[in-house]
């Protein structure tokens, strides 16, 4: 700016503390400054052997690529794994991620297991209900309904790796598959596997208040 080549409305500039409107045309050198690129988020269906990063070394198929291009660099919010399906957002927007996967705010995560082993009984219920020992720490209590005698749903409010399969391991019923059909208030529906979608307005401040909300009803 100091050297003369920002222009606002066609006049030089110089101070670097001059406010700008949002309809006052900026330029650099003659050529237009575009304005901050839009806030995104996406709805995907991960399929299983989908990895949920945005590059992957080895060539495998990445959450990203299930996204019509758009010109925007957009990340997943958190990770599944490989092999677990269902829901996962991908977001250009850092603070709405952050929000989503920070510890203190707590937004929930529902999964849908079905797990090997005898019938589920009211003990392993009742481990995974008050908090399971894992090697890294006892977990927080989660939410579980039986929905089969091999079934369950399972709601968390923390992200360690790879947890509700570790957990149902830990209480004898492996995991023999794995979808998430919640994140927060926004739910998988009907949504195709491979298939994505972008959130509405409505959908999005949805989810930038859950966590607001779960972090205001801790403290209670």
């Amino acid at each position: 700016m100091r050297a003369g080549r920002v222009t606002v409305g066609g006049e030089v500039v110089l101070d670097p503390a001059r406010d700008i409107g949002e309809t006052d045309r900026v330029a650099v050198d003659g050529s237009p400054v575009s304005g901050a690129e839009a806030r995104v988020v996406y709805a995907v269906h991960k399929p299983a052997g989908v990895v949920s990063t945005a590059r992957d070394p080895q060539g495998r198929p990445t959450v990203v690529s299930l996204v019509p291009p758009g010109g925007r660099r957009l990340y997943p919010v958190g990770r599944l794994d490989a092999d677990t399906t269902g829901l996962i957002l991908l977001t250009n927007d850092g603070e709405l991620a952050n929000r989503l996967m920070h510890p203190r705010y707590e937004v929930p995560r529902t999964y849908r297991a079905v797990v090997g082993g005898p019938p589920v009984r009211a003990p392993a219920l009742r481990s995974l209900r008050e908090g399971v020992p894992l090697d890294d720490g006892m977990t927080a209590p989660a939410e579980v309904r039986r929905l089969g005698a091999h079934e369950l749903e399972l709601t968390l409010r923390e992200g360690r790796k790879r947890q509700v399969r570790r957990m149902c391991e830990a209480v004898g019923h492996p995991v023999v598959s794995l979808v998430r059909v919640a994140f927060g208030p926004l739910g998988l529906g009907d949504l195709a596997p491979g298939s994505a979608r972008r959130l509405t307005p409505s959908e999005v401040e949805a989810l930038r208040t859950a966590g607001a909300t779960a972090w205001q009803n801790r403290r209670r």
